[in-house]
């Protein structure tokens, strides 16, 4: 079956919202659609979502799929975020405020909501060049708060280093969309933070922990450490039997089928977990082609070129 991946711009990632499971959901599903519909999405096209699809994916009764999206339509419709991104005529870091939809409604003879994105989101999930995160949707399926859907994503985009840099709480607080909820680091910790990591241990692929930063007694930040669980490991591990050749040379691969090779590996998406933070498809891809000429790195990619059809001696 085809893995449905939800991918964001950094940007995106690292905005500050506040948007409930629901609305969290249809947005993910709506970014799957999107990325589908390429064409039709960056004309602002509309994109429906069905409360069969919606109750598929996260195992709910379909009626009550279709009851939580059509209230969860006036939400976000004045739901909005705020980013930062650098403006590439100058270098300089923006900070910018948008809405996620432009039009949302819903049909109920059809059993869908319909929407269309803001212009600001649409390169934010589709023309994505340089800072990406992407995971599989069924990761967050099983998270029932959105401070756990919203940690995972903060979370994930540093997976090829398994640690987050500090972050501060008041930073955290504003990732999260907390204005005015839980001050006391008390009833943060306790309905936000330990919460959502009980729920992302217990669901997600990854196994996450945190080391509180203080001044003094003041908690003023965190940094969080995670890893990828064993069972998922093995299933990412490439399967290899006695006659997978040891080096690429036996390979007899040219300089032009290493390029032409590295760059499709670079989008195969059971590689995005080995790509790092901040990397583009062409950095990506320049990597595993150095990768490709060590004998102790080369390895790892025989399997994957196989499904490319490379064929080895």
């Amino acid at each position: 079956m085809q893995k449905q991946l939800v991918t964001k711009d950094n940007s995106l990632i690292g905005a500050s919202y506040n948007l409930g499971v629901v609305e969290q959901r249809l947005i993910f599903l709506a970014i799957i659609e999107a990325r589908e519909q390429k064409t039709l999405i960056e004309a602002g096209g509309l994109l429906r979502i069905y409360a069969q699809s919606y109750a598929k994916q996260f195992d709910v009764e379909k009626h009550t799929s279709y009851e939580a999206m059509k209230r969860a339509v006036e939400g976000l419709y004045e739901a909005g975020f705020a980013y930062s991104k650098i403006d590439k005529q100058s270098g300089k870091m923006g900070r910018y405020k948008s809405r996620w939809v432009d039009k949302i409604g819903y049909i109920d003879d059809l059993g869908c909501v319909e929407l269309v994105f803001a212009s600001d989101v649409i390169p934010l999930i589709t023309r994505l060049e340089a800072r990406y995160t992407e995971y599989e949707l069924k990761q967050v399926v099983g998270l029932q708060s959105e401070y756990a859907i919203r940690l995972y994503e903060l979370i994930i985009q540093w997976r090829s280093v398994g640690k987050t840099n500090p972050i501060s709480l008041a930073e955290l607080r504003e990732k999260l969309g907390l204005v005015d909820e839980y001050k006391r680091i008390e009833a943060f910790k306790r309905r936000v933070l330990d919460l959502a990591v009980k729920q992302i241990n217990e669901h997600t692929d990854i196994t996450v922990d945190y080391e509180q930063h203080k001044q003094g007694r003041v908690i003023t930040g965190f940094t969080f450490k995670f890893r990828i669980k064993d069972k998922v490991k093995k299933a990412l591990e490439p399967k290899r039997d006695a006659d997978t050749p040891d080096m690429l040379t036996s390979l007899k691969m040219t300089d032009k089928q290493r390029g032409t090779f590295a760059a499709k590996l670079s989008r195969m998406s059971e590689l995005s977990t080995h790509s790092k933070p901040g990397e583009n498809y062409q950095q990506f891809a320049a990597r595993i082609e150095t990768e490709l000429l060590d004998e102790h790195k080369q390895i790892f990619y025989i399997p994957y070129l196989e499904k490319l059809g490379f064929q080895h001696s």
